[in-house]
């Protein structure tokens, strides 16, 4: 028991064990060098009555079971003793006391055959011992009071901070699997992030020069398209992804590849396709989509009366060229056209369509009340935002119908890719939000080939309802990757709840360096482990040290902060069929660089599809004018 009593008690047993170790110690010298005491008249018959016949005993026969013994008892009474620690005393030190020692008092054993007087004898060797003995002594005592401090070795805490992650590769015919290490208490393991349920999203994060595309998108495009998938890409930079599918799929084949571009034309295709709006609601998302995409502030106010007449405004146009004439001027272009009529032809015209009485009700109220700026200030607001979209190449490329935009059809499977440039990623952002918007409606239908949809920098484009996807197309096959340099970029361009509830949704995260906001969110989500605590308190006389056990960040907001790049941290989810108990992880995805390297050394570039002179592309777009000037002659020479 840890009482004063006690503690007195060993102290006065260890001081009494050394006492008998240095009394052994000095009989032996009396013994062994008794001529030499004799001719110093340092000898005493009582003395010598009682030592003597102690020369008998087993200890005292030889020099080198005297000393033994006598160091034994020396170690016992240091192993009890105890002192202040001080984390200043250093082993070197100590190993240097102890083996100097010892060996100085083994060592002079031979000096009892010098060939010198007996007493010159005696004294060197006594005096030999007798140092190495306090040499051997003085270390033993350091040894037992150095302090080791875990604390001391581990400044940034990484040893407690490390924890199992999942070492199988667990593949299924949906699955993502990327390689990685990652360190368990100082040793470094082998592990792979297994995204086994692609269906229930995907959120890759990471400032820029993380390692997103290079780590993890180009993995997902590969094995995604290895594995069957349709597929739809928007490439922010293009085309760095599209080559990365389009070689891809040259090698697996079984889908057609398609590239939107309205720089470098290649495919054409109308996503206002008449055929594929089933009814008034598939415009007015038509028209929130590009009115959205080409307005991202309006994102946030929503609802307010300047945002909403834009919006009805355009769903008005889009649903009257559906119904005319079997829709067969139904394209974004021939709708931006037909916003810039005068009011009272265009007026005349949309009120031959009963549907969309109700949406320009009020912008014909005003007019006729002669309201026009209430009226500017409802339509100019939309017609200027269309305008921007007025340019040959878009109208060429969005008036054409190279394909459908029902990607996942098992009949005819896609690979689509949407090129945008961040040069002018606002306004070609818009149109691919439009092609976004339609074929998010038609992917998500049941009996469909499994699907990809793949979205680089996902806040340059507005995809409305992207949570609603994520949430409800998991059971219709459909996978989603969304790709974000940070949490407060996606608020920006989304709004506060729109950006929580993307966060919140998807259900596997990998992201590289983030800081701020997002590091805490994150740090958070991935939950606290135990970790081993150390704390010393020195004072005068003694030097006591704790540990415990604590719950602590597995992974702090600063340390996600200072991740390498391809050094990843998250969590992913499983599905019923196919556990994990080890979700989360923080590890180092391991890319073999002179394969990726040699492959890309390989790669084809995409080809060209269609080789257009400028002067066509000007006759289609004086052409689309021409259609609405006729559509709006033969409606108003029809009254």
């Amino acid at each position: 028991m840890q009482t004063g009593e006690n503690e007195q008690a060993l102290r006065k047993i260890i001081d009494f064990t050394r006492l008998i170790s240095i009394t052994i110690l000095v009989i032996h010298f009396y013994l062994c060098c008794y001529p030499a005491f004799k001719e110093l008249n340092l000898t005493h018959k009582i003395a010598d009555h009682v030592l003597l016949p102690l020369s008998k005993m087993a200890i005292f026969k030889t020099v080198l079971i005297a000393k033994l013994i006598a160091l034994l008892l020396l170690v016992v009474s240091l192993i009890g003793s105890k002192g202040k620690r001080d984390e200043k005393i250093r082993t070197k030190t100590v190993v240097t006391y102890c083996f100097t020692g010892l060996l100085l008092y083994f060592i002079s054993t031979m000096f009892l055959s010098l060939p010198f007087t007996i007493i010159t004898v005696a004294a060197v060797y006594i005096g030999t011992t007798s140092f190495g003995y306090l040499l051997f002594m003085t270390g033993g005592g350091l040894l037992f009071r150095i302090l080791k401090l875990k604390m001391g070795d581990d400044i940034f805490n990484k040893e407690n901070e490390t924890f199992p992650q999942e070492e199988r590769l667990l593949e299924n015919e949906y699955s993502i699997n990327l390689p990685a290490k990652y360190q368990l208490k100082g040793k470094e393991r082998y592990s792979w992030i297994n995204i086994i349920n692609p269906f229930r999203g995907t959120l890759v994060g990471g400032s820029p020069g993380a390692g997103k595309s290079y780590f993890v998108i180009r993995h997902i495009i590969t094995q995604h398209i290895k594995k069957g998938f349709s597929m739809l890409i928007y490439d922010f930079k293009y085309d760095d992804l599209s080559k990365i599918a389009y070689n891809a799929l040259r090698e697996h084949g079984g889908r057609s590849f398609y590239v939107i571009n309205f720089e470098k034309i290649m495919h054409r295709s109308n996503p206002l396709e008449p055929d594929t709006m089933q009814d008034i609601t598939d415009a007015i998302e038509s028209a929130r989509t590009i009115m959205l995409g080409l307005n991202r502030e309006w994102i946030k106010k929503q609802g307010d009366f300047f945002v909403e007449s834009p919006i009805n405004f355009v769903t008005a146009l889009i649903w009257f060229l559906k119904k005319y004439e079997g829709g067969k001027y139904c394209t974004l272009p021939h709708v931006i056209e037909l916003s810039l009529v005068d009011y009272k032809d265009l007026f005349a015209a949309l009120s031959e369509e009963p549907e969309i009485e109700v949406l320009i009700n009020p912008f014909i109220s005003a007019w006729k009340n002669e309201a026009y700026e209430q009226l500017e200030g409802q339509i100019a607001s939309a017609k200027i935002s269309l305008a921007r979209l007025s340019s040959p190449q878009l109208y060429y490329v969005l008036s054409g119908n190279d394909f459908s935009l029902d990607i996942n059809n098992p009949d005819n499977p896609k690979v689509v890719c949407l090129a945008n440039n961040p040069q002018k990623s606002q306004i070609y952002g818009a149109v691919l939000s439009l092609y976004v918007n339609r074929i998010n409606k038609l992917v998500n239908r049941k009996n469909q080939q499994k699907c990809s949809l793949i979205f680089d920098e996902f806040p340059t484009i507005y995809f409305n309802g992207i949570d609603n996807l994520i949430a409800t197309a998991r059971s219709n096959k459909v996978a989603v990757t969304l790709a974000v340099q940070d949490y407060s970029q996606l608020k920006k361009d989304y709004g506060r709840e729109q950006a929580e509830v993307i966060m919140n949704i998807v259900g596997n995260i990998i992201c590289g360096q983030v800081t701020g906001d997002t590091a805490k969110q994150l740090s958070e989500r991935f939950g606290k482990i135990n970790q081993q605590k150390e704390s010393v308190s020195i004072n005068s006389s003694d030097t006591s040290i704790s540990r415990s056990n604590q719950l602590d960040y597995a992974i702090p907001a600063s340390k996600i902060a200072g991740l390498s790049s391809g050094e990843f941290v998250g969590m992913v989810a499983d599905d019923p069929t196919n556990k994990i108990d080890l979700k989360m992880f923080h590890n180092q995805i391991q890319n073999n660089h002179e394969t990726i390297s040699a492959e890309e050394g390989a790669y084809r570039e995409i080809p060209s599809i269609r080789d257009i002179s400028p002067k066509e592309i000007l006759l289609k777009y004086q052409g689309i004018k021409a259609d609405i000037k006729v559509l709006i002659e033969e409606i108003v020479h029809d009254h």
